[in-house]
């Protein structure tokens, strides 16, 4: 803005410790961020359709678990260091860094020669790819208000919905070439995100220009370690516990060390304090324990869902993997438009609470009814179901996210970000993690009972005939399908399909525990409390940070003295509290600890309100003083009052009476602006 002609007075600044920029300058940034959140969503998806063929390829079979395991927990373990360590030292160098590592990581990938080299540089690509996420979405709250974030972070939730059906796709094309420009089509999987990662770092150091954070601070490695130390061996008993078995040695080994690293981070993390990777104090918080429990809860759901979706479409309806990615487009469509809406409402109503609780009602019904699709229910029927899910899943995801942030003290977004999308990451790897173990532990009874049934039909034994197949033959060639689904496609369909009917009850089972688990996530997000969106930049004084309870206990006085403490006036013993008294809407029956957290917010929202008056007024004296400067420059142009009269109206040449005649050593204050008349008379 420019400086005020001679003669305003400035009006107080607003609180805000990040720069105001325009609709233009936070889409330049954004571009940037969705760029690297592009590339870490969809690495995450791209690869699982080819891992076979990539597995085929370098010899390494037996191996290709340790691939996927590698990134898993690189990416998980890096989400948390990342928010913490952009808090202390700020966002850019980390965001930056984050890139750069994962696009060496995938240039080093499309090279590899052995499953053991892949399996090293997949590590590598994951420690960049868990700085993407969290980041790009805790550097929108740094230059973006609460109210006008989720507009923003819709953009997100596109790009997430996205990458998580064009993965598949991509990742069953490029697999499928033998090579493209003389090298295997796998390796572009890999490749293709490096000159997406170069034009996103390019974007983000042209246009990402963030106040530099100089506050010394000890860096907690003893947490670090011990988070290591609990989650390396929770993750690789999840991806590979059901080879292993759950109650193998192994297993045991690494549920011992699991529980171990847990006490040694819990210990690290109280001697540390403040200063500690994830502050105890954040848990005191009810809007921070219900976003992470709630997040956890919904990563299991959503991911497992996505997990045995793509096994159905392929398996019982014998698409390939870039017709399955295609047929998932409804949950695209879905968590666009649901995303689009959630920003629109937030932004126009102020209101958050009600969307992740409509957002995971919609997501029991969608698993529910996803437990009742069966080997011959219609496609489209399913994609409906779909539909339903990507609404659920948009509704869901960036209010959780957003409820989380303005709780958090402005020194604590990236820890509180980082901590819901590691919740998150962790319920997706378990959900993973447990319904597939459903799936393959069901799927050999489902599938023998289903031929069972069907073994005294007569279109099953004519189909035997015409594949040339005994009971011995039967029982070999199903043993085999188990391994690779694909010796289903030169059967007879009378053959095939009691092995569809087994998959489609083993699915209908897990859906169902779905749905079970993602109620119990409906009941912990109708505890999140819906408080009042503030600005960028942090919480206003004296608003609750995530380490404060947000619904936490007090007493009347307390409640009483709440206005007192959120003016930022210390409450000292000597301090005179009257009694609360209900107003409208009060209820006797509100308890202290919420009274005490209504009056806050009241408090918080008339002082936004008065500040907002104060920026008015100061604006419009600026105005007013422009004008009058301008009309005596018309005067000193040669015309007089009857042409300026003429030209612009009968009060144009009457100087403003907001500012005219006040002392040129004193502030416009918004006493002035509210008393026209008074000023005026002085004139």
């Amino acid at each position: 803005m420019s400086s005020p002609t001679t003669g305003t007075r400035p009006g107080p600044a607003p609180e805000q410790d990040t720069p105001v920029l325009t609709h233009r300058q936070i889409m330049a940034i954004l571009s940037g961020l969705l760029l690297g959140m592009f590339l870490g969503a969809l690495d995450q998806t791209i690869v699982s359709t080819a891992i076979r063929t990539i597995a085929d390829d370098l010899d390494g079979f037996s191996l290709q678990a340790w691939a996927t395991t590698a990134f898993l927990i690189t990416s998980t373990i890096s989400t948390p260091l990342y928010g913490k360590l952009s808090d202390m030292y700020g966002r850019r160098p980390f965001f930056i860094a984050a890139i750069a590592i994962f696009v060496v990581g995938s240039a080093l990938c499309g090279i590899s020669s052995s499953m053991y080299e892949l399996a090293a540089f997949r590590a590598l690509q994951g420690l960049g790819a868990g700085g993407l996420m969290s980041l790009a979405l805790t550097i929108i709250a740094d230059i973006v208000p609460a109210r006008e974030r989720a507009r923003y972070q819709a953009y997100f939730m596109m790009v997430f919905g996205t990458s998580s059906v064009l993965g598949p796709v991509a990742g069953g094309f490029l697999s499928g070439q033998d090579s493209i420009i003389g090298l295997a089509g796998w390796r572009w999987i890999f490749w293709i995100n490096v000159p997406l990662g170069i034009l996103a770092m390019v974007v983000v150091v042209k246009n990402l220009k963030l106040a530099k954070r100089t506050t010394k601070h000890r860096i907690d490695w003893p947490g670090a370690l011990m988070l290591i130390l609990c989650l390396v061996p929770v993750l690789i008993v999840a991806e590979q516990g059901r080879t292993w078995g759950w109650g193998s040695g192994a297993s045991l080994l690494c549920y011992a060390l699991g529980v171990a690293g847990l006490i040694g981070f819990v210990l690290a993390e109280r001697a540390y304090g403040e200063e500690a990777l994830l502050p105890l104090r954040m848990f005191t918080g009810r809007t921070f324990v219900v976003g992470s429990l709630g997040s956890l809860i919904l990563g299991m759901g959503m991911f497992g869902g996505f997990a045995v979706l793509p096994q159905y479409l392929q398996v019982v309806k014998g698409s390939t993997p870039t017709e399955g990615g295609l047929q998932m487009l409804p949950i695209v469509l879905g968590i666009m438009s649901a995303s689009l809406f959630a920003g629109r409402f937030i932004a126009r109503t102020g209101k958050y609470k009600v969307l992740p609780v409509v957002g995971t009602g919609l997501m029991v019904i969608a698993l529910f009814l996803f437990s009742r699709v069966g080997a011959d229910t219609p496609v489209w029927q399913t994609m409906i179901v779909m539909l339903v899910m990507g609404w659920g899943l948009g509704g869901n995801m960036q209010p959780m996210i957003l409820a989380v942030q303005n709780a958090a003290k402005r020194t604590e977004i990236g820890v509180a970000t980082s901590s819901v999308t590691f919740f998150r990451q962790m319920g997706g790897t378990l959900g993973t993690a447990v319904f597939l173990s459903i799936l393959f532990s069901t799927l050999p009874r489902n599938i023998a009972d289903e031929y069972e049934t069907a073994g005294a039909q007569p279109a099953f034994q004519a189909g035997l005939a015409d594949a040339g197949l005994d009971q011995a033959g039967l029982q070999t060639t199903l043993a085999r399908a188990l391994d690779n689904t694909s010796l289903l496609s030169g059967l007879p369909a009378a053959v095939t399909h009691p092995f569809k009917m087994g998959f489609t009850d083993s699915t209908s089972l897990i859906y169902v525990v779905a749905a079970t688990v993602m109620l119990l996530g409906f009941i912990t997000v109708l505890f999140l409390p819906s408080l009042p969106l503030r600005g960028a930049g942090g919480p206003p004084a004296g608003a609750s940070p995530a380490g404060t309870t947000d619904g936490g206990a007090g007493t009347a006085v307390a409640a009483a003295a709440a206005p007192v403490a959120a003016a930022g006036a210390p409450v000292t013993p000597a301090t005179t509290v009257s009694p609360v008294t209900h107003g409208r809407g009060g209820g006797d029956d509100v308890e202290p600890g919420e009274l005490t957290e209504r009056i806050r917010s009241g408090v918080q929202a008339a002082k936004a309100a008065q500040r907002s008056v104060a920026d008015l007024a100061a604006e419009t004296a600026r105005r007013e003083a422009a004008l009058d400067s301008a009309v005596e420059n018309l005067r000193d142009l040669g015309l007089d009052e009857h042409s300026i009269e003429a030209a612009l109206g009968e009060d144009a040449a009457t100087p403003r009476g907001r500012h005219a005649g006040l002392p040129q050593d004193r502030p416009l204050t918004a006493a002035d602006a509210a008393q026209p008349e008074h000023l005026g008379a002085q004139n």
